[in-house]
């Protein structure tokens, strides 16, 4: 079983986000969440899927969704 990861997905200003996500929803991807003012999709699917996702119309980029923290108020430590 693979792997459950979480991906960035940037998709074309010329098409609906709506419509782009059903293709990426029908494709594999579980949604978490539409940020329509950034032209930005974000979900969790394994390697292969992802893979797939690259060729879906609409679809400009696909990159692992990466955590980071900026530490606590006054400390040094970053990330």
């Amino acid at each position: 079983m693979q792997k459950i990861e979480l991906w960035i997905i940037t998709i074309s200003s010329d098409q609906s986000i709506t419509d782009i996500a059903a293709r990426l929803k029908a494709e594999g991807l579980t949604i978490r969440d539409l940020l329509e003012d950034i032209g930005c999709i974000t979900g969790a699917a394994d390697n292969a899927t992802a893979e797939r996702l690259k060729y879906i119309e609409g679809v400009v980029d696909i990159a692992p969704d990466m955590p980071f923290g900026i530490g606590q108020p006054g400390s040094n430590e970053t990330w």
